[in-house]
């Protein structure tokens, strides 16, 4: 079968990086392909010149055969190549359907026809069971919600190749589970699919061959699946096998940090009530909607609480905004969204490590030396292996592995005593996210509470020593952590159904 679209010895640099160093792939129709790696092996780079962001240094790209300059993503799209971008790239002040259909807005008599706009996205939004409308502001959807329009704006374009840059790191099982139907009818329609992502159980399930990047250069090239084991994967990725080992006991201290009795909020929270502890991590279960992120953010001032009491080491609190969470408080709150929320991306490493800090760092008239800021950071860059080519390099340029990394160590800095940690790992590659498991264990250890919020089921169950579940805005369960996958993860689903 002739290769779709092949890449060929293609490198790439930047500045003090070389992201790719003669990489190759063969993506052929009717076949969906992973790419794999660690965070910075490269990835999404390659996706990037084979979409027309980047132009290569070197190598050449072919396109149904023949040889092809792609100038702009323009003429990626014009080429039949659709592709979901680990970065969000929609609009927010444009509706859903706007964003759907921009590449392609239909008009009538010179005007845009927003009625037939409407009605082609919401096929588009019905093949993916989504419950929202085309009329939607993109603005008042939530992360995972996004991830889904992008994925309906790029299956819209119906193109003949598709390349998906972890497109489901942010939703849920169930709308995994209908992508993969989707997937797999357009393969068997002669699209050639490429699909990237961290979880090697889903590329078992929906690959047929792989290709492994390592340090920006091949490892694995078209390898056929069947022929490959979870090991032997994480080896060409990593270099060596890996095994993920069970943690040293901690204590969990009786001290109770934060308590929350009968919250309410302006969002539709009720009735949420319970204790965390110093020295333990809480975990906090739910189906995207559940309401999880939007009740950290009204614990941290940024969603307005109508009813009920927070105690923070058991004095009332009424925290107005997050510089008061943590001034006052010392809450932290590591954001799902840490693009947009958790980091300023055009700034550099230090200043963003920094920045949690900076009224510490004040001199006279507000003046902070660029020394000063310095010396605040480096510990915590060293501490987390914050791969940089130096304190200045900006944010933007950093993997996305180094990105949450810097996003934790402002918190570091800040020294927080409670430290909510949303999807800490989304995105993150297997070595990395072994890392940050690590890391808030020997937080936790070190005697931090921890309120975690993840929809990674593996990653809870190893990490919580009590699991909270909630479902429409409520707390709908509560269990003790055993650690028996097959049990606990049962009661969890149970607890889910029960309350539906």
């Amino acid at each position: 079968m002739a290769a779709t679209l092949e890449i060929r010895d293609v490198s790439k640099s930047f500045p003090g990086v070389r992201a790719l160093d003669r990489v190759s792939l063969q993506l052929e129709s009717g076949e969906i392909h992973a790419l794999i790696g660690e965070n910075g092996a490269g990835k999404s780079t390659l996706i990037k010149i084979a979409t027309g962001l980047y132009r290569p240094d070197e190598g050449q790209i072919f396109l149904n055969g023949s040889e092809v300059h792609f100038h702009s993503p323009r003429d990626a799209i014009e080429a039949g190549i659709g592709v979901v971008h680990q970065e969000r790239n929609l609009i927010p002040r444009f509706t859903v359907g706007e964003n759907i259909m921009l590449e392609r807005m239909p008009s009538r008599r010179g005007f845009v026809d927003f009625r037939q706009v409407n009605q082609e996205a919401a096929n588009w939004l019905s093949e993916l069971d989504l419950d929202f409308g085309p009329e939607t502001p993109v603005g008042a959807l939530s992360v995972a919600q996004l991830q889904l329009v992008e994925i309906a704006k790029a299956l819209s374009l119906e193109s003949k190749i598709l390349l998906l840059d972890e497109p489901t790191a942010s939703i849920t099982p169930r709308e995994t589970e209908r992508l993969f139907e989707i997937l797999r009818r357009l393969r068997d329609g002669g699209v050639a699919v490429m699909f990237v992502s961290h979880k090697l159980e889903e590329v078992f399930e929906i690959c047929n061959r792989v290709t492994v990047l390592r340090d920006g250069r091949n490892t694995a090239l078209g390898e056929f699946m069947a022929d490959m084991t979870p090991d032997k994967l994480i080896a060409l990725m990593v270099g060596r096998a890996h095994s993920a080992e069970e943690f040293p006991p901690k204590k969990v201290e009786d001290e109770v940090v934060l308590e929350v009795r009968n919250l309410r909020t302006a969002l539709g929270h009720r009735d949420v009530s319970f204790s965390l502890r110093k020295g333990e991590i809480l975990g906090l279960y739910g189906l995207i909607g559940a309401g999880r992120s939007e009740l950290a953010r009204a614990l941290i001032g940024d969603e307005k609480v109508v009813g009920g009491e927070v105690l923070v080491r058991g004095e009332m609190a009424r925290i107005r905004g997050v510089g008061e969470a943590l001034n006052r408080y010392r809450i932290g709150y590591l954001s799902e969204n840490r693009k947009e929320e958790g980091l300023i991306l055009p700034h550099s490493v230090q200043v963003n490590v920094a920045i949690s800090i900076w009224d510490r760092l004040r001199k006279a008239f507000g003046w902070i030396g660029r020394s000063t800021e310095k010396a605040a950071a480096q510990p915590y860059v060293e501490q987390l292996d914050i791969k940089t080519p130096s304190l200045d390099q900006s944010v933007v340029k950093l993997s996305g592995g180094n990105q949450q990394k810097v996003s934790l160590a402002k918190w570091l800095a800040a020294r927080v005593e409670v430290l909510i940690v949303d999807e800490p790992t989304v995105g993150i590659d297997v070595k990395t996210k072994e890392y940050f498991h690590e890391l808030i264990w020997g937080l936790a250890s070190e005697g931090m509470a921890v309120l975690l919020i993840s929809s990674d089921m593996p990653e809870m169950i190893r990490l919580a020593d009590r699991i909270l579940v909630m479902n429409d805005m409520r707390i709908v369960g509560e269990l003790e952590n055993t650690r028996d996958y097959d049990e606990v993860s049962e009661s969890i689903m149970n607890s889910i159904h029960a309350s539906a």
